[in-house]
């Protein structure tokens, strides 16, 4: 194997992660949307997924007192808190914005109609930025259980 267990459990963390997430949305909407695959946001949080996986592989190597263990930790709190936090606001403000823009568009149209001239903003802002705290719980779930199977997988 080219990967370490650490990186290799990681980087399945993220890509089951993502893979879940299209029949997750599909049982949700009856929608199969494979784009949601390199998509952010969403049921569970690929980013938590993928901290967690590589978090339980160094504390499962290294052990769980060892200071690459108390490492993945804090920069899983960090990851975990910016996807509750940070990029939850963010996707809230896009939000925002998005109906502003809607009803920017709107404005244009009515003045339009009386022969002004003026460009229309057409773009949207990418609204599912962050977790719930739900998605993220599922997020740690699946890190846990990526990073105990791959250990128990991965030929040492």
């Amino acid at each position: 194997m080219f990967l370490s267990y650490p990186i290799l459990a990681a980087l399945l963390g993220m890509l089951i992660a993502q893979f879940v997430k299209i029949p997750i949305h599909f049982l949700a909407s009856r929608e199969l949307k494979w784009s949601l695959f390199l998509s952010t946001g969403g049921m569970p949080s690929s980013h938590t997924a993928t901290v967690i996986s590589l978090t339980t592989a160094i504390g499962l190597t290294s052990g769980f007192y060892s200071n690459e263990f108390a490492i993945c930790v804090v920069v899983s709190a960090i990851v975990i808190h910016d996807a509750i936090g940070v990029r939850r606001e963010a996707g809230f403000h896009a939000e925002v914005l998005n109906k502003l823009l809607a009803d920017f568009n709107q404005l244009i149209e009515i003045i339009k109609d009386h022969n002004v001239k003026m460009d229309q903003y057409q773009k949207k802002f990418k609204e599912l930025l962050g977790h719930k705290p739900v998605e993220v719980f599922f997020g740690i779930i699946t890190g846990i259980l990526v990073g105990l199977l791959t250990f128990y997988i991965y030929p040492f």
